[in-house]
């Protein structure tokens, strides 16, 4: 079992200090993510789950309207940013002190969600690969860039995911790219080595065993597994039916060098959170 391993993050011009792994809670505005209950396309369901994420003990709440599923429609960079802007106003409202990561692949809708709204951090399910321009954009903004790997783009990732050497692709890949953001002056990176995002689910599994190898490009790992189909589908279940296997695994990868779970159900993960500290304490 890894021993967290504390980092640093410069979130609105100020250094935090990051002492135990933090959850973030998912904030959904599409309308055909893959879990269909956490879609929030109505401002007071959007305002209940906001509270929901903080009151549960979340630390960031990461905003997306793009549905990254397999197969799922393309919608324009506009449709995109007016979903975000609709979810940031809300959280602003009643929330304003809120850490906030928006989920979003392209350069336009991060500068929009960072300037017009001061979005804290960018996450990027693409890293990069699908505008040419984010890291350009996250060098300019100063803001800690989630550089997340996936082989091929979320309509045809998951038709035939192949690797020669699963874990020395996705780590020569992130690598890459790490050592290209810090050139170009993005101090804050987060890893996440993408499961489900073009790998089988043998392939996600290897890399949750192995998660703890990514811990040596020195940064941050974040884990999101939250009712995935590498969950449902070894289980013959459902996304629905999924919370006990994501918590099963959220507790493997902070076990295995997580520093931050992304998660559709704060709770559980907070309290997955708690348990892995008092076995480090008792260690």
């Amino acid at each position: 079992m890894y021993h967290f391993t504390p980092y640093n993050l410069t979130l609105r011009g100020s250094i935090v200090n990051i002492n135990e792994p933090w959850v973030m809670g998912i904030l959904n505005l599409t309308p055909d993510s893959f879990y269909s209950d956490s879609r929030c396309n109505e401002s007071t369901m959007i305002e209940q789950r906001v509270n929901q994420i903080i009151t549960e003990g979340a630390k960031i709440i990461d905003i997306g309207g793009y549905s990254s599923r397999p197969g799922a429609n393309d919608i324009t960079p506009d449709e995109e940013y007016s979903r975000l802007a609709t979810g940031l106003d809300i959280i602003k409202r009643i929330a304003p002190n809120a850490i906030i990561s928006v989920d979003t692949f392209r350069a336009d809708v991060a500068r929009r969600c960072v300037n017009n709204w001061g979005v804290d951090i960018i996450n990027d399910i693409s890293g990069g690969e699908m505008d040419p321009e984010m890291f350009s954009a996250v060098a300019d903004m100063h803001v800690p860039y989630i550089l997340m790997h996936m082989q091929g783009t979320p309509r045809d990732m998951q038709k035939a995911p192949h690797y020669d050497n699963l874990m020395c692709e996705v780590f020569r890949s992130l690598g890459e790219r790490v050592e290209l953001l810090h050139e170009m002056g993005v101090a804050d990176v987060i890893l996440d080595p993408g499961f489900g995002f073009g790998k089988t689910m043998e392939q996600n599994y290897e890399m949750m065993a192995r998660l703890g190898e990514f811990r040596l490009l020195e940064c941050p790992i974040l884990a999101g597994v939250s009712r995935k189909s590498m969950v449902y589908r070894l289980l013959g279940t459902t996304p629905e039916e999924s919370l006990n296997g994501t918590t099963a695994l959220n507790t493997i990868a902070l076990m295995n060098g997580a520093s931050i779970l992304r998660v559709h159900d704060v709770r559980e993960a907070v309290e997955a959170v708690k348990i892995y500290q008092q076995c480090l304490i008792s260690d």
